[in-house]
């Protein structure tokens, strides 16, 4: 079997590019969501966890020998010739902020090394000619079991953090549990208090027009 001693993020994406798929048709063919293969993007130093050593390892082991010397070249000749196809600067992303009353939902993401986490909106990627409202209340309910509809769009950056162009929507709540849909990425599902998200969400990392939508005091 094929395999390499520590996948990182630099190497998940040098097997990206040998096989010469783009960001979606790689997380399909790992089984992840695409914004896993982002962060390996965004985050060339990253060790993934111990299922997605795996996976990357199955795999480089099923992959053709034509992609697999591409591999071992690329690899052999540095990170400065194994860029990935696709820039993590292309990738779109729609962010559902779900009100209900005092509250605003969010999602806990696990970490690629299986330690840190993090706190954000729901989000999914927009495919082309998706729409970025369909998007959000798609993947709001795939990830958190709550059905929502948008309100009005919040606009768009930027992010200072992913470099990902990210569309938000101000959404409202409509129904459903909240509660954990999408195990292998997020840790948890919960209601947050409104006066309460900058305790969760560092409020320099929150885009103005959601802590004015909100009305939330820095």
């Amino acid at each position: 079997m094929e395999f390499v001693n520590d996948w990182t993020g630099r190497t998940a994406c040098v097997l990206q590019a040998a096989l010469r798929m783009s960001n979606e048709s790689f997380a399909r063919h790992l089984g992840v969501a695409v914004r896993t293969v982002a962060t390996w993007h965004q985050r060339p130093d990253v060790t993934p966890r111990s299922e997605m050593q795996q996976l990357l390892d199955t795999a480089l082991d099923r992959a053709p020998e034509v992609a697999k010397a591409r591999f071992a070249t690329l690899t052999d000749a540095g990170p400065e010739t194994s860029e990935p196809p696709d820039s993590a600067q292309a990738l779109r992303v729609a962010i559902a902020v779900v009100s209900r009353d005092s509250e605003v939902l969010a999602v806990c993401r696990r970490g690629d090394d299986g330690r840190g986490i993090s706190w954000q909106f729901p989000a999914g990627m927009i495919k082309p000619g998706a729409q970025a409202e369909t998007v959000a209340i798609r993947e709001t309910l795939a990830e958190t079991g709550v059905h929502c509809a948008v309100v009005r769009s919040l606009g768009t950056r930027l992010h200072p953090i992913t470099n990902v162009f990210c569309e938000y929507l101000l959404c409202d709540y409509l129904a459903g549990e909240a509660e954990n849909k999408d195990v292998v990425e997020n840790v948890s599902v919960v209601w947050v208090d409104k006066a309460k998200l900058t305790r969760f969400i560092p409020a320099e990392q929150i885009f103005l027009p959601i802590l004015e939508a909100l009305e939330v005091t820095e």
